[in-house]
């Protein structure tokens, strides 16, 4: 499986942990930035191109972190066919795949250590989802919008 993964500058070092962890795994890991730490970075873009990339490769899933993980669920979740979920436990991780479908998995670089995010990580990439006909009625909603002036 493709997981393309970010940070922005509060879970830069969080990342560089994973991207070890993952060099131990048959996944392939693609690393969207942060590339440097930099104070001055925005969650955005590593948010945008983690978002782009997954609604490409249906296939993949992405993993974002930032200091509490809620901006950059936020941006992720402004794309059409993208299922952002915070997850801070492994029971929500895998409730965010089996009813949810999720395919990025948002992570706070402030409350979770790595041995926590490698668990929630695993969990979200070996959860499968239930496909149950009111949660498959339930996701196809999530694009619904309404135009706002």
């Amino acid at each position: 499986m493709k997981v393309y993964i970010g940070a922005d500058y509060k879970g830069f070092e969080r990342k560089g942990q994973l991207l070890k962890y993952f060099a131990k795994t048959d996944y392939e890991v693609i690393d969207v930035g942060a590339y440097s730490y930099d104070e001055g970075d925005d969650f955005n873009d590593p948010a945008i191109t983690v978002a782009r990339n997954v609604r490409e490769n249906r296939e993949a899933r992405g993993i974002l972190i930032c200091d509490s993980a809620h901006g950059v669920t936020i941006q992720a979740n402004r794309f059409k066919g993208v299922r952002a979920a915070h997850c801070d436990t492994e029971e929500s991780a895998k409730l965010a795949r089996e009813h949810d479908d999720a395919n990025v998995l948002c992570l706070s670089a402030h409350f979770l250590d790595k041995e926590a995010m490698q668990k929630i990580i695993n969990v979200f990439l070996e959860t499968k989802f239930e496909g149950l006909e009111r949660r498959v009625r339930r996701i196809n909603r999530l694009d619904e919008r309404e135009d706002y002036d």
